[in-house]
């Protein structure tokens, strides 16, 4: 009997120390308990955060969405102030036809000029002649030389006051070229003041939720404050695997994850991308493995996941969530889209 019970005891000893060995071989994931699923809780949803800020300072006028609101793209969010900007609009304007008015009496000088050149010609023309009159009656000695050094200088006159008829014309079309940039340069100006009038009201820029609002009404604030996010449904998956997982993993797998805010509901999915580098790479602070306390640690390869649509749940998932990926490394990608 008591040989019995020892043989009893020694064999639930074994039965023990073998069932240890399995757990301790199926947890460390070896032989013969390798298993073609790649799991990792490192793992999170991702989405687009479009932080809304303005382009121009002034005080918070109008806030039109409250926290965590839906919102449509091309929905006022805030107003800004616009009474300077008006006016600033309305001196670029007047600026503007004050430079047209100019350009336009440029014009109007043109014509001027050019009637002063034809009369000055007329002249001109009129005190050669006379002077071709008089001369040939000089050398004849009918007329006296003081009669001809009149007509002489006279028509030198003329051909002077031509001259600075026709100078004067060229001036006003080389100051046409000026005050032509200047109405451009107004031009410019009114789109720009225009511009910054249509930036006092702030638009969202896509369909999705609205953060926490961080602008209050009467609040000043500065181009490029931040004063709440926009997030759109459009949802992913980043699981930053260790490197020794990703050997069998290829785009297009299928991967099952489940949701640790939604009681671990498993959701499908498919790898769709790689990422080009280890996360390690991307950090601020890269580490320097050139010293001599080195430690090799597995890098962690982030690996974006598509969510398969039309499932339960989808929409509520949100950036930021947990989840657990299982990729099945077994699956041909190309068999398993047929």
């Amino acid at each position: 009997m008591i040989r019995f019970l020892r043989s009893k005891a020694t064999a639930v000893s074994i039965i023990a120390g073998i069932c240890g060995i399995l757990l301790i071989l199926w947890a460390w994931q070896l032989p013969p308990f390798i298993s073609s699923i790649e799991t990792t809780d490192n793992a999170y949803v991702k989405g687009f955060v479009t932080m809304i800020s303005p382009q121009v300072a002034g005080n918070i006028s109008s806030v039109k969405i409250q926290d965590y609101e839906r919102v449509k793209e091309g929905q006022l969010l805030f107003e800004i102030e616009d009474r300077i900007f008006k006016q600033r609009l309305d001196q670029a304007v007047a600026t503007l036809d004050s430079k047209k008015a100019a350009l336009a009496s440029s014009f109007q000088q043109e014509e001027s000029a050019k009637a002063d050149i034809r009369s000055a010609e007329a002249a001109f023309t009129k005190s050669e002649l006379n002077w071709k009159r008089v001369e040939p009656l000089t050398q004849r000695g009918v007329s006296s030389q003081s009669s001809e050094d009149s007509a002489r200088a006279d028509r030198d006159q003329k051909s002077a006051e031509l001259e600075v008829k026709v100078q004067a014309l060229k001036k006003i079309l080389v100051d046409r070229e000026g005050l032509k940039a200047d109405v451009e340069s107004a031009e410019a100006a009114v789109e720009l003041a225009q511009i910054d009038l249509d930036h006092t009201k702030i638009y969202s820029p896509r369909d999705g939720r609205v953060g926490e609002v961080g602008a209050k009404l009467g609040q000043y604030v500065t181009a490029g404050t931040q004063l709440l996010a926009v997030v759109p449904d459009d949802v992913w998956i980043v699981a930053n695997y260790k490197e020794t997982q990703c050997a069998n993993m290829k785009i297009g797998q299928p991967v099952v994850f489940s949701v640790d805010a939604l009681d671990g509901y498993k959701l499908k999915g498919h790898v769709s991308r790689f990422s080009p580098a280890a996360g390690s790479e991307f950090a601020v602070l890269k580490p320097d493995n050139a010293t001599g306390n080195f430690t090799k640690v597995a890098q962690r390869i982030p690996v974006r996941i598509e969510i398969d649509p039309d499932q339960q749940y989808v929409d509520k998932l949100i950036p930021g969530m947990s989840v657990i990926p299982h990729v099945d490394t077994s699956v041909d990608p190309q068999s398993h889209g047929k």
